[in-house]
């Protein structure tokens, strides 16, 4: 089934809305390792640093509070969309004004609060694209969710690291801030579209209270079988978010300017992430969402072989390095985008936010526990150790494909059957 009529302005806003929140995650994992470990910090401290995303971790226990509270005039989703954005422009502005030199833990300090305003963004706008994308859509609503994330991620890491040789410190979160604030206009002045038609009615009206939330959600995550699609869900970057962690740091020491880093990986490799993420949005629209996510996973452990190789030899070129990035951004930004069709799949649209919150945190809590590790695996073992565990465990993810699959046949089944 092709995607409805008013499709393309749904994908525009919701590009739109994702690329804001990936801005300051962006410049997280790209432009702050680098400039910690330039200053002498220990890959244990650049690993710990994967902490300031903390709110991405935790925002399922207010997510309840989005999904129930709004309003009337603004709309349920935008009434925290536009404070959230409001709040990420200021604090975005107020990093500006920071000597990182003399005062790194307000810098850090502000990159916790860019992430509090993104990730409960994250939760409003979740929820609006599960409320306005119909079942037959979600391959490519998630290119727009995806992509439009990673194009974030692209400029608030690698083009505004490679543009700070030229605008500075300061250009680069002014740009940041002005983005965003670009945004924030197109959320005042375009309206969402209505909710889809399987929002609408096929699972019954939202919930009227926070406790009827709460309620709808812990029914939701005890089904039979959900354990086995929450393992699924945290652990299919647990191996490459490893590898991802300790990567930027090993160009560093392998002698790699920040730069250089910023066009290799912030830059290239993002654009073939995005190249991947939108294949893997097609992938998704046309074979069964689980087939889509086993096809990617299994391709993505070959370019981990390639970062593991990396490590293991003495002057890794610009050529090599270049060569396994390319594929590495390709295939995971491809798992990534199916595996988020798969998760959306799964929603009780009566409580979008909240539920899709959950899963996603899931999600993230996985990426953090290898991004976590890493680094203390790097300074005990060396990066031929972490990169070649991360491949390792991405191997071992593919053994999950089987019972997660007999979970589906066993839901579809009890769908056939139900009156």
């Amino acid at each position: 089934m092709s995607p409805g009529r008013g499709f393309p302005r749904k994908i525009a806003l919701l590009s739109a809305l994702y690329f804001a929140e990936g801005l300051p995650y962006g410049f997280q994992i790209t432009a702050l390792p680098v400039y910690l470990r330039t200053h002498g910090v220990s890959l244990t401290g650049i690993g710990l640093a994967t902490l300031l995303g903390l709110p991405w971790l935790v925002k399922a226990f207010w997510a309840p509070a989005v999904d129930r509270f709004g309003s009337e005039r603004l709309g349920r989703r935008r009434s925290w969309i536009l404070p959230m954005q409001a709040g990420l422009a200021l604090a975005c502005l107020a990093a500006a004004w920071v000597q990182p030199e003399q005062q790194l833990r307000p810098l850090l300090l502000l990159v916790l609060a860019m992430n509090f305003f993104a990730a409960t963004m994250d939760i409003a706008v979740d929820g609006l694209a599960v409320d306005v994308l119909e079942p037959h859509e979600l391959g490519y609503g998630n290119i727009a969710q995806v992509v439009g994330y990673k194009v974030g991620m692209l400029g608030g890491g690698g083009l505004l690291l490679f543009a700070s040789r030229f605008i500075g410190w300061r250009g680069l979160f002014v740009g940041m801030a002005a983005l965003v604030a670009g945004v924030l206009l197109i959320t005042l002045l375009v309206r969402p579209p209505a909710p889809a038609a399987a929002a609408a009615g096929t699972r019954g009206a939202p919930a009227a209270t926070l406790r009827g939330v709460l309620t709808t959600l812990f029914a939701a995550v005890r089904v039979p079988g959900a354990g086995w699609v929450l393992a699924f869900i945290a652990s299919y970057k647990l191996g490459e978010t490893m590898c991802d962690a300790m990567f930027r740091p090993f160009l560093v020491d392998a002698g790699y300017t920040a730069p250089e880093i910023g066009l290799l990986i912030g830059t290239w490799g993002m654009a073939f992430s995005l190249a991947g993420s939108f294949a893997g949005g097609v992938l998704a629209s046309r074979a069964p969402l689980l087939r889509a996510v086993g096809i990617a996973a299994a391709i993505r452990v070959l370019p981990l072989a390639g970062v593991w190789w990396l490590a293991l030899l003495e002057h890794p070129g610009p050529g090599p390095v270049l060569a396994v990035t390319a594929a590495e951004h390709f295939f995971g930004g491809a798992l990534t985008t199916t595996l988020f069709a798969v998760m959306m799949s799964r929603v009780d649209r009566r409580i979008g936010a909240t539920h899709f919150t959950v899963l996603a945190t899931i999600e993230v809590l996985g990426k953090w526990v290898g991004a976590l590790a890493s680094g203390w695996v790097g300074d005990a073992f060396g990066y031929p150790t972490v990169f070649g565990a991360g491949f390792v465990l991405s191997a071992a993810y593919l053994l999950l494909l089987a019972p997660v699959r007999r979970v589906a046949l066993r839901s579809a089944g009890n769908a056939r059957t139900s009156p």
